[in-house]
């Protein structure tokens, strides 16, 4: 059998913010079967992860391409990569036969090829919406568990500050935190999403930072005794005025800096003298680096989900059309929680 596949792909590099004129829709015949002694799979994408990191590939150059092969540059008309997770339709690999549930590393598509070795894994869908297994329970969940505990290292009764609070690893560290029993405050861009932040998350406080003219004043307005632990999503200004904020022996985990993408010319300069003298650790890091904690992370989501103690935001498009749209939203901060893309029906 064979279908007709469809696909985005980018028209060009993108090297500033992006536009959804830089993507196009491609189509290609697909064969549904696969041949003798081929180690591969084809799976039928029903959700696909957006996420700002891609856009560090989709440049002509970024330091990021050469540090690890999920961060590779991207070429235009190529398929693009990303996480996901899908029904097999065909399977030349023993591990997989069809109709497995699996997720893992897709392309921005109807279907997807994966060879053997290719990150994929069956999904164990314990009562939860396919969805989940794109968000919380995956690298976005990782990635706040991973940074929140193993990078910030947190002591109970500790004041944390998380930028993009409202996003899909700033929502899930805040929660983290609050559960562990830490103060939170969160930032984002506007009034519905700080209602959100301490209504339905339980942030302690939370401010829209575009409403904000000082945010060194800002963050020593709700931090008047310093601040112990900055989950850093948005680089630049923020990370500044945190830094002038932290307490002897803060850290600073530096997941993200979304404000930094699409601007070359905007940096963070955060004061080193404050660095240095208040002995601060920031550290970058990927989830991928934290394996190690993969069942404590599954274990206890799960159970924090089952009680009720940890609200999942999911912000979902629908149809492959949308995949630009979704993308380039990211950047205006349209999204609430982790965005992505539902496919198809399961």
């Amino acid at each position: 059998m064979e279908v007709t596949n469809r696909y985005v792909v980018m028209r060009n590099h993108i090297d500033g913010t992006p536009q959804e004129s830089d993507f196009e829709l491609k189509t290609e015949a697909l064969s549904l079967s696969i041949e003798p002694g081929k180690k591969e799979l084809i799976v039928k994408n029903l959700y696909l992860s957006i996420d700002p990191y891609q856009l560090n590939r989709m440049k002509q150059k970024s330091s990021s391409q050469e540090t690890t092969s999920f961060a590779r540059a991207v070429k235009p008309s190529e398929a693009i990569d990303a996480y996901g997770v899908a029904r097999v339709v065909a399977s030349g690999i023993p591990a997989f036969k069809e109709d497995d549930l699996v997720a893992g590393l897709l392309t921005w598509g109807e279907y997807s090829i994966v060879k053997e070795g290719g990150l994929l894994n069956k999904v164990d869908n314990i009562g939860f919406p396919i969805s989940h297994h794109v968000g919380v329970l995956a690298f976005s969940g990782l990635t706040a568990y991973a940074g929140f505990f193993e990078i910030c290292k947190p002591k109970k009764g500790e004041k944390v500050f998380v930028s993009a609070a409202s996003g899909s690893v700033g929502s899930l560290v805040g929660q983290y935190a609050k559960l562990f029993g830490c103060y939170v405050v969160g930032c984002a861009s506007s009034q519905k999403k700080v209602d959100l932040l301490k209504q339905k998350l339980g942030f302690d406080e939370a401010f829209n930072y575009k409403e904000e003219t000082d945010l060194k004043s800002t963050l020593k307005r709700y931090f008047p005794d310093g601040i112990d632990i900055y989950f850093d999503n948005v680089g630049a200004e923020m990370l500044e005025a945190a830094v002038e904020n932290m307490n002897t022996f803060g850290r600073v985990a530096v997941c993200g800096v979304i404000s930094e993408y699409t601007d070359k010319g905007r940096r963070a300069a955060p004061n080193m003298v404050d660095v240095i003298y208040k002995r601060i650790t920031m550290q970058g890091f990927l989830a991928g680096d934290h394996m190690k904690v993969y069942k404590d992370f599954i274990s206890d989501t799960v159970e924090h989900i089952q009680a009720g103690k940890l609200q999942v935001l999911e912000d979902i498009s629908h149809g492959l059309e949308s995949i630009p749209s979704a993308f380039v939203g990211l950047f205006r901060g349209d999204n609430i929680g982790k965005k992505m893309v539902q496919l198809a029906d399961d």
